[in-house]
């Protein structure tokens, strides 16, 4: 009986100190401080941190032009009633107008204001190529088409103000709650 308890205390010890050991840096990357990602000391340090977020873009990816543009066409075609050749032709006319409003908008030399106009002018213009592709009929039928999708376009950014100001709010709320607290 006596062997059986010693080898039971031995391998009790042994699984014990083998636990103790992988803690502090006997194994396991190193013990405390590093793996298992939680930051602040227990996983990565700061500038493994900082270099992983560097590495990461900011600015969300940017969807093609072609995509956008043929998007606005699936939702114009049943409205207006467009078919295969003036549908194609009119993505192509889209898609140019989306490259040359993201030239204008990143060109830094513009102030706003001029901004506005360019993009005013470019507006215009794609509205007379587009006209060109359609009959009368259909040109009454676009412009109903974009008014309407002027307005989802600004009740869109209409209630992501909204939800901002809501946020920022809230935020004021409970930032006043815990001082006061």
């Amino acid at each position: 009986m006596k062997p059986i308890q010693t080898l039971f205390i031995l391998g009790l010890s042994l699984f014990c100190f083998s636990t103790a050991s992988a803690q502090y840096g006997n194994g396991y990357n190193n013990g405390y401080g590093n793996g298992y990602n939680r930051g602040g000391g227990m996983g990565m340090d700061r500038s493994m941190m900082a270099g992983q977020q560097q590495g990461t873009p900011s600015k969300p990816k940017e969807v093609p032009v072609e995509e956008t543009a043929a998007k606005i066409v699936e939702s114009m075609r049943p409205e207006v009633k467009l078919d295969d050749l003036q549908a194609i032709a009119i993505t192509n006319v889209l898609a140019d107008s989306l490259r040359e409003q993201g030239i204008l908008l990143k060109n830094e030399s513009s102030s706003q204001e001029q901004k506005i106009e360019q993009i005013k002018a470019l507006r215009e213009s794609t509205d007379k190529k587009i006209g060109a592709f359609l009959n009368p009929d259909q040109v009454d039928k676009y412009k109903t088409f974009m008014e309407s999708f002027k307005e989802v376009k600004k009740g869109k950014s209409k209630k992501k103000k909204d939800k901002d100001k809501e946020d920022s709010k809230e935020l004021k709320e409970e930032t006043d709650t815990k001082i006061k607290e």
